[in-house]
């Protein structure tokens, strides 16, 4: 528990920081690009695209498009759970390769080395909140205005940030000490797309008792929360207070040992190199 202390103290001292570094990362990304950083809404626009033809149309037989989800139509209920999708999915894979790719760059300067995958996660999060806004707009144009569920919409983000920021610790530790660790990342992110409730509604193919294990992932959670604020569905984290409370258990157990793993090895991160 105290190295989880010592590593949220540094977070919280390098705030300021992470937030300049996380805009030079995101600027820095997209600055060859014509375009710029409108790439980081117009390549998520395109995704979201294909998977509402292949789910929505291309998998359902008579090509009639696939029908209401819970009283919701199939593409805004897809839109809800992809648009947090397209944070996790760079935030992780990103922030899990952050150390060991920056480390020469970073290490002669004062700031610890546990920020450099909080402000990588902080540059994915700004294309989030353009897309989110985005989103939000294209809602009031299909019977989903802006609600009173719209002020949990905070603490989802915030939730999300804080269990990548957690995974990432790990992941980034550990790719730095063996590279394969990254392709495993790299892997397990792919798998989660179908292991989450983005594409396709678990609780109404499957049973009970598999839809009790797809909820250990924690992203189920996530993704769920951003629905019932975004198409006004309810307050999802106090209807399903057990889930929460697990959600957050999860997230300090994840904290606790990847800061202590950090810790424990970052001394030596440049001998890994």
């Amino acid at each position: 528990m105290k190295s989880a202390v010592t590593v949220f103290k540094e977070q919280i001292s390098s705030f300021y920081l992470i937030q300049r570094l996380s805009l030079y990362e995101l600027k820095s990304a997209n600055k060859n690009n014509y375009l710029g950083m409108l790439w980081e809404v117009l390549n998520p626009g395109i995704q979201i695209a294909i998977y509402w033809f292949v789910f929505g149309y291309g998998l359902k037989s008579g090509g009639e498009g696939r029908g209401d989800i819970d009283g919701v139509p199939f593409f805004p209920w897809l839109l809800a759970g992809m648009v947090v999708w397209f944070f996790i999915n760079p935030a992780i894979v990103q922030a899990s390769k952050s150390i060991y790719t920056r480390i020469k760059m970073l290490s002669k300067m004062s700031f610890p080395l546990s920020a450099i995958p909080s402000y990588v996660i902080m540059s994915k999060f700004y294309p989030h909140l353009y897309l989110t806004g985005i989103s939000i707009l294209m809602f009031q144009f299909m019977g989903y205005p802006i609600s009173i569920y719209y002020l949990q919409l905070p603490y989802y983000m915030f939730a999300v940030i804080a269990v990548i920021v957690a995974i990432s610790l790990i992941t980034s530790t550990l790719s730095t000490i063996i590279r394969d660790v990254q392709m495993v990342v790299q892997s397990v992110v792919r798998m989660l797309l179908y292991l989450s409730p983005i594409l396709w509604n678990m609780e109404e193919l499957l049973s009970e008792k598999l839809v009790t294990i797809m909820k250990i992932n924690p992203f189920y959670y996530i993704v769920e929360g951003y629905r019932s604020a975004l198409l006004g569905q309810g307050w999802y984290f106090i209807e399903h207070m057990q889930y929460t409370l697990y959600f957050w258990a999860l997230v300090l157990v994840l904290f606790a040992f990847g800061s202590f793993i950090h810790l424990k090895f970052r001394r030596h991160f440049v001998d890994f190199l």
